[in-house]
Formats: structure tokens, sequence, C-alpha cells
């Protein structure tokens, strides 16, 4: 039982990586991720904000994950061009898409007054 498990954790890393090394959109993701993470620590924002932070960097995350997995299904299944094919990748698509602007928003919010603060007139003697 618990070997089952350790080797699902092993599938779903194996699929995480393989996604990393076959999407430009999810490795454009794992940069911004970084950088936000090292943003917050530099920031110092709180316990709050690392916990809305990580809800959105985890939602981009797992909606590009799937949009990958429906768009490699959608290939095998149908490998001639069908409109019903291309809307179940738009709509994929649309996931992410949502996802990140919702991703970008929790990063204005968070980080937006603290970049402000660092660069406007009262943190910065060239204003």
């Amino acid at each position: 039982m618990l070997r089952r498990r350790i080797a699902s954790f092993g599938h779903a890393l194996r699929g995480v990586a393989a996604a990393l090394r076959s999407e430009v959109h999810l490795r454009f993701h794992a940069v911004a991720t970084v950088v936000v993470i090292g943003l917050g620590f530099y920031l110092g924002i709180s316990r709050v904000e690392w916990a809305l932070v990580a809800l959105a960097v985890g939602t981009v995350w797992s909606a590009e994950l799937l949009n990958t997995a429906i768009e490699a299904l959608t290939d095998l299944v149908s490998p001639e061009y069908h409109p019903l094919a291309g809307r179940a990748k738009d709509v994929a698509a649309g996931a992410v898409l949502v996802a990140a602007l919702a991703a970008l928003g929790v990063g204005l919010l968070i980080f937006g007054p603290r970049v402000w603060a660092l660069l406007g007139p009262a943190g910065n003697p060239a204003f």
C-alpha cells in the first residue's frame, strides 16, 4: 500500500517534469514563481499574504498542468482538426488565462503597494 502511494508521487513528479520540458508557458510560470517567492522574502509579506500567494501560484500551476493534459489527450483522440477538439483546447487555455489574471490581481494587491512605496516619491528621492 505504502509502496503504491510513493509510486504515485513519482508518477506525478514525472508528469510535472515532462510538462516543464515541453511547455513554454509552464516554464514562464516557473520563473514567475521564483521571482514572486524571492520578492515575498525581500518584502517580508505576512503569513496570510504567503497563503494567498501560494494559492494563486498553485491555481495557475494546476490550471496549466490540466491544460497540458487536455491538449495531449485531445491530440491523441483527435489527430485531425475537429471543431470540438479545438474548443476543448481553447477552453482549457482560457482556464489558464483566468487563473493567471486572478494571480496577477493577487500579486498587485500584495506586492503593488510595497513596490510603489519603494519606487514612489516617499521611497525614492529621484521623484
